[in-house]
Protein backbone atom coordinates (compact mmCIF):
# COMPACT_ATOMS: atom_id res chain seq x y z
CA UNK A 1 0.00 0.00 0.00
CA UNK A 2 1.48 3.43 -0.96
CA UNK A 3 2.41 5.75 1.89
CA UNK A 4 -0.59 8.10 2.48
CA UNK A 5 1.51 11.27 2.53
CA UNK A 6 -1.33 13.62 1.53
CA UNK A 7 -3.57 12.27 4.30
CA UNK A 8 -0.91 12.95 6.92
CA UNK A 9 -0.24 16.45 5.61
CA UNK A 10 -3.97 17.15 5.77
CA UNK A 11 -4.17 15.84 9.35
CA UNK A 12 -1.22 17.94 10.51
CA UNK A 13 -2.30 21.03 8.59
CA UNK A 14 -5.91 20.78 9.70
CA UNK A 15 -4.94 20.52 13.36
CA UNK A 16 -2.43 23.36 13.03
CA UNK A 17 -4.90 25.75 11.41
CA UNK A 18 -7.79 24.81 13.73
CA UNK A 19 -5.67 25.58 16.77
CA UNK A 20 -3.92 28.66 15.34
CA UNK A 21 -7.03 30.33 13.93
CA UNK A 22 -9.38 29.18 16.66
CA UNK A 23 -7.27 30.43 19.53
CA UNK A 24 -8.33 34.12 19.20
CA UNK A 25 -11.94 33.01 19.67
CA UNK A 26 -11.07 30.90 22.70
CA UNK A 27 -8.95 33.77 24.00
CA UNK A 28 -11.85 36.22 23.82
CA UNK A 29 -14.17 33.72 25.51
CA UNK A 30 -11.68 33.20 28.35
CA UNK A 31 -11.39 36.96 28.87
CA UNK A 32 -15.17 37.25 28.92
CA UNK A 33 -15.64 34.54 31.59
CA UNK A 34 -12.42 35.55 33.40
CA UNK A 35 -10.66 32.24 32.82
CA UNK A 36 -7.27 33.89 33.11
CA UNK A 37 -3.98 33.66 34.95
CA UNK A 38 -3.84 36.79 37.08
CA UNK A 39 -0.54 38.52 37.92
CA UNK A 40 0.97 37.48 41.25
CA UNK A 41 4.09 37.19 43.36
CA UNK A 42 5.65 34.34 41.33
CA UNK A 43 4.34 35.59 37.96
CA UNK A 44 6.25 37.63 35.38
CA UNK A 45 3.21 38.98 33.52
CA UNK A 46 1.63 42.24 34.64
CA UNK A 47 -1.89 41.69 33.30
CA UNK A 48 -4.30 38.73 33.11
CA UNK A 49 -3.41 36.15 30.43
CA UNK A 50 -6.22 33.93 29.03
CA UNK A 51 -5.93 30.20 29.77
CA UNK A 52 -7.12 29.35 26.26
CA UNK A 53 -4.44 26.93 25.07
CA UNK A 54 -5.97 23.70 26.29
CA UNK A 55 -9.31 24.44 24.63
CA UNK A 56 -7.64 25.38 21.34
CA UNK A 57 -5.45 22.27 21.32
CA UNK A 58 -8.39 19.99 22.14
CA UNK A 59 -10.37 21.49 19.26
CA UNK A 60 -7.32 21.18 17.02
CA UNK A 61 -7.11 17.45 17.70
CA UNK A 62 -10.78 16.43 17.77
CA UNK A 63 -12.30 18.61 15.02
CA UNK A 64 -10.02 17.39 12.17
CA UNK A 65 -10.23 13.84 13.54
CA UNK A 66 -14.04 13.91 13.43
CA UNK A 67 -14.06 15.52 9.99
CA UNK A 68 -11.58 13.00 8.59
CA UNK A 69 -13.53 10.07 10.01
CA UNK A 70 -16.77 11.42 8.50
CA UNK A 71 -15.17 11.89 5.08
CA UNK A 72 -13.77 8.38 5.18
CA UNK A 73 -17.16 6.92 6.09
CA UNK A 74 -18.80 8.86 3.26
CA UNK A 75 -16.12 7.58 0.88
CA UNK A 76 -15.22 11.16 -0.02
CA UNK A 77 -11.45 10.87 0.36
CA UNK A 78 -10.01 9.34 -2.81
CA UNK A 79 -6.68 7.87 -1.77
CA UNK A 80 -5.11 4.45 -1.84
CA UNK A 81 -4.84 4.13 1.93
CA UNK A 82 -8.43 5.21 2.68
CA UNK A 83 -9.81 1.69 3.02
CA UNK A 84 -7.03 0.61 5.37
CA UNK A 85 -7.43 3.67 7.61
CA UNK A 86 -11.21 3.29 7.62
CA UNK A 87 -10.80 -0.36 8.59
CA UNK A 88 -8.59 0.71 11.50
CA UNK A 89 -11.14 3.31 12.60
CA UNK A 90 -13.96 0.76 12.61
CA UNK A 91 -11.89 -1.96 14.27
CA UNK A 92 -10.76 0.34 17.09
CA UNK A 93 -13.90 2.49 17.26
CA UNK A 94 -14.73 1.76 20.90
CA UNK A 95 -11.14 2.19 22.03
CA UNK A 96 -10.78 5.46 20.11
CA UNK A 97 -14.08 6.76 21.49
CA UNK A 98 -12.92 6.10 25.06
CA UNK A 99 -9.57 7.75 24.36
CA UNK A 100 -11.33 10.80 22.90
CA UNK A 101 -13.63 10.96 25.93
CA UNK A 102 -10.54 10.70 28.11
CA UNK A 103 -9.06 13.70 26.29
CA UNK A 104 -12.22 15.69 26.93
CA UNK A 105 -12.36 14.50 30.55
CA UNK A 106 -8.76 15.39 31.36
CA UNK A 107 -9.21 18.80 29.73
CA UNK A 108 -12.32 19.45 31.82
CA UNK A 109 -10.42 18.39 34.95
CA UNK A 110 -7.63 20.83 34.11
CA UNK A 111 -10.20 23.53 33.36
CA UNK A 112 -11.76 23.01 36.79
CA UNK A 113 -8.31 23.31 38.33
CA UNK A 114 -7.68 26.53 36.38
CA UNK A 115 -11.04 27.87 37.50
CA UNK A 116 -11.19 26.73 41.11
CA UNK A 117 -7.63 25.65 42.03
CA UNK A 118 -8.59 22.12 43.00
CA UNK A 119 -6.95 20.49 45.97
CA UNK A 120 -4.48 17.70 45.26
CA UNK A 121 -6.77 14.80 46.23
CA UNK A 122 -9.75 15.54 43.93
CA UNK A 123 -7.34 16.38 41.10
CA UNK A 124 -5.52 13.07 41.55
CA UNK A 125 -8.85 11.24 41.73
CA UNK A 126 -9.86 12.75 38.39
CA UNK A 127 -6.55 11.78 36.80
CA UNK A 128 -6.91 8.25 38.18
CA UNK A 129 -10.43 7.89 36.77
CA UNK A 130 -9.26 8.90 33.29
CA UNK A 131 -6.25 6.55 33.45
CA UNK A 132 -8.46 3.63 34.52
CA UNK A 133 -10.81 4.40 31.62
CA UNK A 134 -7.92 4.19 29.14
CA UNK A 135 -6.70 0.89 30.60
CA UNK A 136 -10.24 -0.47 30.60
CA UNK A 137 -10.61 0.40 26.92
CA UNK A 138 -7.75 -1.96 26.12
CA UNK A 139 -4.88 0.46 25.60
CA UNK A 140 -2.52 -1.16 28.08
CA UNK A 141 1.18 -1.77 28.64
CA UNK A 142 2.24 -5.41 29.14
CA UNK A 143 6.07 -5.34 29.23
CA UNK A 144 5.94 -9.03 28.23
CA UNK A 145 4.18 -9.93 31.52
CA UNK A 146 0.93 -11.87 30.83
CA UNK A 147 -0.93 -10.60 33.89
CA UNK A 148 -4.00 -8.35 33.67
CA UNK A 149 -3.52 -6.75 37.09
CA UNK A 150 0.10 -5.94 36.28
CA UNK A 151 -0.96 -4.48 32.94
CA UNK A 152 -3.59 -2.23 34.56
CA UNK A 153 -1.19 -1.08 37.30
CA UNK A 154 1.68 -0.22 34.95
CA UNK A 155 -0.62 1.55 32.47
CA UNK A 156 -2.30 3.68 35.15
CA UNK A 157 1.05 4.53 36.74
CA UNK A 158 2.47 5.52 33.35
CA UNK A 159 -0.47 7.78 32.45
CA UNK A 160 -0.45 9.49 35.85
CA UNK A 161 3.31 10.02 35.64
CA UNK A 162 3.30 11.56 32.17
CA UNK A 163 0.29 13.79 32.89
CA UNK A 164 1.98 15.23 35.95
CA UNK A 165 5.39 15.46 34.26
CA UNK A 166 3.92 17.78 31.62
CA UNK A 167 1.87 19.64 34.20
CA UNK A 168 5.14 20.33 36.06
CA UNK A 169 6.90 21.34 32.81
CA UNK A 170 4.42 24.13 32.12
CA UNK A 171 6.62 26.68 33.87
CA UNK A 172 8.02 28.81 31.01
CA UNK A 173 6.51 30.15 27.82
CA UNK A 174 6.49 27.50 25.09
CA UNK A 175 8.21 24.78 27.09
CA UNK A 176 5.34 22.33 27.63
CA UNK A 177 3.76 22.86 24.21
CA UNK A 178 7.07 22.56 22.38
CA UNK A 179 8.08 19.37 24.18
CA UNK A 180 4.61 17.97 23.53
CA UNK A 181 4.82 18.74 19.79
CA UNK A 182 8.26 17.12 19.55
CA UNK A 183 7.13 14.01 21.44
CA UNK A 184 3.95 13.62 19.39
CA UNK A 185 5.83 13.97 16.10
CA UNK A 186 8.38 11.34 17.15
CA UNK A 187 5.65 8.90 18.21
CA UNK A 188 3.95 9.49 14.86
CA UNK A 189 7.22 8.73 13.10
CA UNK A 190 7.65 5.46 15.00
CA UNK A 191 4.10 4.43 14.07
CA UNK A 192 4.52 5.44 10.41
CA UNK A 193 7.64 3.28 10.00
CA UNK A 194 5.59 0.29 11.15
CA UNK A 195 2.64 1.04 8.93
CA UNK A 196 0.37 1.97 11.87
CA UNK A 197 -1.21 4.81 9.95
CA UNK A 198 -4.13 5.55 12.25
CA UNK A 199 -1.71 6.08 15.17
CA UNK A 200 0.51 8.16 12.90
CA UNK A 201 -2.41 10.45 12.04
CA UNK A 202 -3.27 10.84 15.74
CA UNK A 203 0.28 11.88 16.57
CA UNK A 204 0.35 14.39 13.72
CA UNK A 205 -2.97 15.84 14.83
CA UNK A 206 -1.54 16.41 18.29
CA UNK A 207 1.75 17.83 17.01
CA UNK A 208 -0.06 20.17 14.61
CA UNK A 209 -2.48 21.40 17.27
CA UNK A 210 0.33 22.18 19.73
CA UNK A 211 2.39 23.95 17.06
CA UNK A 212 -0.68 26.00 16.15
CA UNK A 213 -0.88 27.18 19.75
CA UNK A 214 2.85 27.91 20.06
CA UNK A 215 2.94 31.31 18.27
CA UNK A 216 0.46 32.57 20.85
CA UNK A 217 2.65 31.43 23.72
CA UNK A 218 6.30 31.74 22.65
CA UNK A 219 8.38 33.77 23.16
CA UNK A 220 5.78 36.27 24.41
CA UNK A 221 2.61 34.80 25.87
CA UNK A 222 -0.77 36.09 24.73
CA UNK A 223 -2.35 32.86 25.98
CA UNK A 224 -1.33 30.08 28.35
CA UNK A 225 -1.95 26.35 28.11
CA UNK A 226 -3.24 26.33 31.68
CA UNK A 227 -3.74 23.11 33.59
CA UNK A 228 -6.32 22.10 30.98
CA UNK A 229 -3.66 22.23 28.26
CA UNK A 230 -0.80 20.70 30.22
CA UNK A 231 -3.06 17.86 31.42
CA UNK A 232 -4.27 17.28 27.86
CA UNK A 233 -0.71 17.29 26.48
CA UNK A 234 0.50 14.78 29.07
CA UNK A 235 -2.53 12.56 28.57
CA UNK A 236 -2.23 12.44 24.79
CA UNK A 237 1.49 11.69 24.93
CA UNK A 238 0.98 8.96 27.53
CA UNK A 239 -1.59 7.32 25.24
CA UNK A 240 0.57 7.85 22.15
CA UNK A 241 3.38 6.03 23.93
CA UNK A 242 1.15 3.01 24.57
CA UNK A 243 -0.46 2.56 21.16
CA UNK A 244 2.42 1.79 18.75
CA UNK A 245 4.20 -1.59 18.66
CA UNK A 246 7.83 -0.84 19.50
CA UNK A 247 9.09 -4.41 19.40
CA UNK A 248 8.31 -7.30 17.08
CA UNK A 249 10.04 -10.61 16.50
CA UNK A 250 10.35 -9.75 12.84
CA UNK A 251 12.08 -6.45 13.57
CA UNK A 252 13.80 -6.45 16.98
CA UNK A 253 15.33 -3.05 17.63
CA UNK A 254 17.89 -1.97 20.14
CA UNK A 255 16.21 0.13 22.84
CA UNK A 256 12.80 -0.63 21.28
CA UNK A 257 10.82 -0.90 24.52
CA UNK A 258 12.72 2.07 25.96
CA UNK A 259 11.72 4.40 23.10
CA UNK A 260 8.78 6.00 24.96
CA UNK A 261 10.97 6.74 27.99
CA UNK A 262 13.65 8.31 25.82
CA UNK A 263 11.23 10.30 23.67
CA UNK A 264 9.80 11.78 26.89
CA UNK A 265 13.15 11.84 28.72
CA UNK A 266 13.28 15.58 29.41
CA UNK A 267 9.91 15.92 31.21
CA UNK A 268 10.40 12.60 33.02
CA UNK A 269 13.87 13.57 34.26
CA UNK A 270 12.55 16.95 35.33
CA UNK A 271 9.70 15.32 37.27
CA UNK A 272 12.03 12.87 39.00
CA UNK A 273 14.59 15.43 40.10
CA UNK A 274 12.00 17.97 41.24
CA UNK A 275 10.16 15.38 43.34
CA UNK A 276 13.43 14.18 44.88
CA UNK A 277 14.46 17.74 45.80
CA UNK A 278 11.08 18.51 47.35
CA UNK A 279 10.96 15.27 49.33
CA UNK A 280 14.54 15.77 50.52
CA UNK A 281 13.55 19.20 51.79
CA UNK A 282 10.43 17.67 53.35
CA UNK A 283 8.07 19.71 51.25
CA UNK A 284 4.93 18.44 49.46
CA UNK A 285 6.04 17.32 46.01
CA UNK A 286 2.97 18.89 44.37
CA UNK A 287 3.78 22.43 45.57
CA UNK A 288 5.55 24.46 42.88
CA UNK A 289 9.06 25.88 43.21
CA UNK A 290 11.97 27.00 41.01
CA UNK A 291 13.98 23.79 40.91
CA UNK A 292 12.94 22.66 37.43
CA UNK A 293 15.49 22.08 34.68
CA UNK A 294 14.35 25.28 32.99
CA UNK A 295 14.91 27.30 36.16
CA UNK A 296 18.35 25.74 36.66
CA UNK A 297 19.37 26.75 33.13
CA UNK A 298 18.27 30.32 33.84
CA UNK A 299 20.18 30.28 37.11
CA UNK A 300 23.22 29.12 35.12
CA UNK A 301 23.05 32.27 32.98
CA UNK A 302 20.67 31.59 30.08
CA UNK A 303 17.68 33.77 29.42
CA UNK A 304 14.28 32.09 29.50
CA UNK A 305 13.89 31.84 25.74
CA UNK A 306 17.29 30.18 25.35
CA UNK A 307 16.57 27.82 28.26
CA UNK A 308 13.41 26.64 26.50
CA UNK A 309 15.27 26.20 23.20
CA UNK A 310 17.99 24.14 24.90
CA UNK A 311 15.41 21.80 26.43
CA UNK A 312 13.59 21.48 23.09
CA UNK A 313 16.87 20.58 21.39
CA UNK A 314 17.75 18.06 24.09
CA UNK A 315 14.35 16.38 23.79
CA UNK A 316 14.65 16.26 19.99
CA UNK A 317 18.15 14.78 19.97
CA UNK A 318 17.39 12.12 22.60
CA UNK A 319 14.10 11.26 20.92
CA UNK A 320 15.60 10.92 17.46
CA UNK A 321 18.44 8.78 18.81
CA UNK A 322 15.92 6.46 20.48
CA UNK A 323 14.20 5.79 17.15
CA UNK A 324 17.37 4.77 15.27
Amino acid sequence: MPFPFNFFVAAFGGAFLTSLLGLPLWRQWCLRVHLVDDPGARKIHDKPVPLAGGLAVLAGVLAPLALGAALLELNTLRMSAASAILYGLRRRAVELAVLALGAVGITVLGWLDDRHELKSLPKFAGQLAVALGVAGAGARITLFVPNVFFSYAVTVLWILTVINAFNFMDNMNGLCAGLGAIGAFLFATVAAVRGEYLITATGLLMSGALLGFLPWNFPRARAFLGDSGSHLTGYLLAVMAILPHYYTREEPRRLAVLSPLLILAVPLIDLAQVVMVRLTRRKPFWIGDTNHLSHRLVQAGLNKTDAVLVLWLGALLIGVWSTL
